[in-house]
């Protein structure tokens, strides 16, 4: 414990009932800062404002649905999303569902353990059968852990889904939702449908792309009764009526729902200082054999009557052959060894034929896995043999082939971009990606001939050879017995490949995609692309890897071009040119990698491509169409929508950042300097250094409070809801203080920076002190503060801010008070600070109403509009058809069909105008059903809970 010498021989330090007192005060429930403080403390995270804002942004109402988290790409919505999760946590509401694309679903686990320590399962066919085969009936429940899926397997598994009482749903990059409102939108229907009901969080930097109905789709998704119908939203903020006016009405409509920054606003703040990435390119030309076995094969893949492949393949399967020849002959020879095993079990290729790809094809397989392969048909015995001999003969070509163009061009280029990179400031390190397995070990055999041998370390989906297994158990013995060991084993297998490459003695990753996946590497500025993914999703998410915040000096983008094949160059022009992945200070924007998810599926284009074209000429014309659709698809009108509608939601954006951060600055140091206090008050054999130390040795470990210094040290992250920091403060506010005691505080002994503002102004006094804890019920939750109310011997009332810092002062106790407190004067202020309390809930309960009621009443306005448009719209369509009955030519039965087309509409339009008033009836009637159940939650009596009553000396 802290000593300091007081007058007497008593030390001072930290007392128990004062540690009771703080670690009520660092986990109180609520919506505000002061609750919210645990879950930034806890994270391991350096954290921005407007994170912290867009979090709050998240939590502030009881009464809201769901929030869209829009800030642009870059500014860390997943950190945001993460903080939510984390207070979700801390409340110990925790059925928590994650949706996200396939492709990010180890990434948000390993982010959300690493960050804010929330263990998460990965939830996919293979997964989820183990669960059900292991007995457990309902895979989709998991305990004490986040459950993320893939919007596709979600919507295969919407009963599941619908069955579970989440707490709280997340869809990331929910841009994909956007058309919910649309007709053939199944997907995002049934996923709607399967959480209806649930506070859900959506994160998109694009919830606008091509119209502004998308808008109205994407918020219709979190709550279908903010706009009244997608007739009603155009005919009051789209075509003629999209004026000034309207836009700002709109624009106050979203501030409830939806949260974006942009990052000028973010650098304007000064809070982040964005990297620049730049491109490289190491062109190369094969050597004549690989050209012609590229050729050889190409043609075969093409074929559409081989027993292999035919003419109705899954396009997976041939996607994978052709990865592996754009990858390396290391690589084709082992496909084409694979492929060989299967044609002399008279077996056609399947996507399951080859482990080279790891995982990597997750979504492509999700996505492809309602196509059908070609019906089983009779081999021909004579042509199964011919076409033997051919594979065997293309296999024989690549096992002959020792050395690559493109290896050869890597290591000539290697040490001098690595040069670059050292001359600006960056760490004399690359990341190597491929995405084939045997690709990887035949870069790390080529280097290690090359000079590097030693100097590299790998990473894919196993890394299961000698020297990785090696690195791994180094590292659980160096950090036996702290929280860096999650307890999984490719989780950790990851963590101590990174730690390994930070190190001095390695200088080169060699990554597949699957085993990057989830990783962060900011510490390394170098970035070789050896294969190109066709998938631009996949290559934005390698170069984030290293382009992330964090990054101290530009990232450069290496890739590997081939002069020889005009569809790899074709692909890196469009990459490079059109998506503008490898330059600029954020590469492709969410807006051109959205349009290629919703719209143009590149990666499908691309391989209809290479496989239908027969010649360069071929493939350049269709690469200019394909070109030419994307380009007309990044529509520049839609983008000055975006500019009006969304980024103007907050004039004041600049100015908000700028209080966070200095509120920031102040609440989170005192925040752990609280938690400090109840370790020294509730570990009297634990050593602190210095009475200011951040860091503490208690039973062979050292804790510490800031988690870098945890982390680089190998040190405890002490925190109030993991491990020790979560034992004491429970342990503290169970126990029930026994009697009054006498305790003399010395403000002069306060160990931090800063003066204990009016608690020296007491010395020499005496008086009376008590703390409570008061408590709102609220939905889903409860509001609480813990509040003191003190007194002088003279019946002078002390601040209630100067109680709380009295509280905060070292203290020696005297042991039980020798005189009675005065109760009812104590009672008489507890009373006058609880109504305070009482009246500050109502007044915010009393907003939030305020705030439902004025969207309930647009909802109203907007189902009146709603049918008012369709009935407008049926009118046209009637006297269109009144017309076109008029045309010439026309027979007796045509005419007869449009008149009783005429009749059908103008009777669905008088059925309209007839329900307009029961319409009307309804809407009411459910707005005042709607009201009454928030008064109903919010006419909660509050109530009190007594901590203890202390008589107090300043010293």
């Amino acid at each position: 414990m802290i000593t300091s010498q007081a007058k007497g021989k008593q030390a001072l330090g930290y007392l128990p009932v004062q540690g009771r007192y703080h670690a009520h005060r660092l986990t109180v429930a609520g919506n505000g800062e002061d609750a919210f403080t645990q879950s930034l403390t806890s994270a391991r995270v350096e954290m921005n404002p407007h994170q912290v804002n867009a979090a709050l942004f998240a939590l502030k109402s009881p009464f809201a649905k769901g929030v869209l988290l829009a800030d642009e790409v870059g500014l860390g919505k997943t950190i945001e999303a993460g903080l939510v999760m984390s207070q979700r946590w801390a409340e110990r509401r925790r059925r928590v569902l994650l949706v996200v694309p396939a492709s990010l679903r180890k990434q948000w686990q390993q982010e959300l353990f690493e960050k804010f320590s929330i263990r998460a399962v990965i939830l996919d066919a293979k997964t989820y059968g183990d669960r059900r085969r292991s007995g457990i009936a309902r895979p989709f429940e998991a305990k004490d852990a986040v459950v993320i899926v893939s919007y596709e397997f979600a919507a295969r598994k919407a009963d599941d889904v619908r069955a579970v009482a989440w707490d709280l749903v997340v869809f990331d990059e929910a841009h994909r939702l956007r058309n919910v409102h649309k007709k053939g939108a199944k997907r995002a229907k049934v996923l709607k449908e399967a959480v209806d009901g649930r506070f859900k969080i959506l994160l998109t930097a694009t919830p606008l792309q091509n119209s502004l109905t998308e808008l109205y789709g994407i918020v219709s998704m979190i709550d279908e009764m903010h706009f009244g119908g997608e007739n009603a939203f155009k005919a009051q903020y789209m075509g003629a009526n999209a004026t000034p006016a309207s836009q700002e009405i709109l624009r106050e409509r979203l501030r409830t729902i939806c949260h974006r920054t942009l990052r000028r606003q973010v650098q304007e703040a000064g809070h982040i200082n964005f990297r620049q990435r730049h491109a490289v390119t190491f062109q190369f030309e094969p050597h004549d054999v690989e050209t012609d076995l590229y050729e050889q094969l190409s043609a075969y893949l093409q074929d559409p009557d081989t027993i292999a492949y035919g003419s109705r393949t899954n396009a997976l399967v041939i996607l994978q052959a052709r990865k592996s020849l754009g990858s390396s002959t290391a690589a084709v020879a082992g496909y084409l060894d694979t492929l060989l095993e299967r044609l002399r079990r008279k077996e056609r290729a399947s996507a399951e034929m080859t482990d080279d790809f790891e995982d990597s094809f997750e979504e492509e397989k999700e996505a492809l896995d309602d196509e059908d392969d070609e019906a089983e048909e009779p081999i021909d015995p004579v042509k199964l043999a011919a076409e033997i001999a051919h594979v065997e003969a293309m296999r024989d070509i690549a096992r002959g082939i020792g050395v690559n163009g493109k290896g050869e061009k890597l290591i000539a280029n290697l040490p001098a971009v690595l040069d670059e990179i050292e001359a600006k400031g960056g760490q004399r390190k690359a990341v190597i990606f491929t995405e084939s397995v045997r690709t990887q070990h035949y870069i790390n055999q080529l280097l290690a001939e090359n000079g590097y041998s030693g100097r590299m370390v790998l990473m894919n989906g196993s890394n299961n050879d000698p020297e990785s297994r090696a690195i791994y158990e180094a590292w659980k013995a160096k950090h036996a017995g702290t929280d860096r060991i999650s307890g999984s084993k490719t989780a950790d297998m990851k963590a101590a490949i990174v730690e390994a490459f930070r190190g001095d003695d390695k200088t080169i990753l060699i990554a597949t995609e699957s085993g990057a996946e989830g990783i962060n590497l900011q510490f390394c500025s170098l970035l070789i692309n050896y294969d190109l993914p066709w998938n631009p999703q996949r290559v934005e998410q390698r170069i984030g890897r290293c382009h992330r915040y964090g990054q101290l000096v530009d990232v450069t983008v290496v890739n590997m071009l081939n002069l020889k094949n005009r569809a790899e160059a074709r692909i890196h022009e469009l990459l490079e040119q059109k998506l503008h992945l490898f330059e600029g200070v954020f590469g492709a924007s969410d807006e051109v990698l959205g349009i290629l998810t919703d719209g143009i599926d590149f990666e499908r284009e691309v391989l209809r491509i290479v496989q239908s074209c027969r010649s360069a000429e071929e493939a350049d014309a269709e690469f200019d169409v394909l070109t030419a659709r994307i380009q007309d698809s990044i529509d520049a009108d839609m983008e000055a929508a975006r500019a009006k509608v969304l980024e103007s939601m907050d004039s004041d954006v600049v100015a908000k950042l700028h209080r966070r951060e200095q509120a920031l600055a102040e609440i989170l140091p005192e925040f752990q300097q609280r938690l400090l206090m109840v370790a020294q008050a509730e570990l009297p054999e634990a050593r602190f250094p210095t009475p200011d130390a951040i860091w503490f040795d208690y039973d062979g470990q050292r804790w510490t409070t800031r988690w870098p210094m945890a982390d680089e040290q190998g040190w405890q992250f002490f925190r109030v809801g993991e491990a020790l920091g979560h034992e004491i403060v429970e342990r503290a506010k169970a126990r029930v203080e026994d009697g009054v005691e006498a305790v003399v505080f010395d403000p002069a002994a306060y160990p931090y920076p800063g003066q204990l503002g009016g608690v020296v102004d007491l010395t020499g006094r005496s008086g009376w002190l008590r703390a409570f804890k008061a408590i709102m019920p609220v939905p889903d939750a409860e509001r609480e503060e813990v509040l003191i109310v003190a007194e002088t011997d003279q019946g002078e009332v002390i601040p209630a801010g100067v109680g709380d810092k009295m509280m905060m002062a070292p203290a020696r106790r005297l042991g039980p008070a020798d005189v009675a407190p005065p109760s009812d004067r104590l009672d008489a202020l507890r009373e006058a600070e609880f109504a305070a309390f009482s009246e500050r809930v109502t007044k915010e309960n009393y907003a939030w109403l305020l705030e439902k009621e004025e969207q309930l009443g647009r909802y109203a306005r907007d189902r009146e509009i709603e049918i008012e448009a369709q009935v407008a719209a049926l009118d046209a369509e009637i006297k269109e058809l009144e017309r076109a009955k008029r045309a010439p030519g026309l027979g007796m039965e045509e005419k007869l069909a449009q008149m009783r087309d005429i009749r059908k509409k103008e009777t669905a339009r008088d059925d309209l105008k007839m329900s307009q008033f029961e319409t009307k009836r309804q809407v009411n009637a459910d707005i005042n059903r709607a009201l009454d159940d928030l008064a109903a939650m919010l006419d909660q009596k509050p109530r009190i809970e007594e901590l203890f009553t202390l008589r107090w000396t300043v010293a």
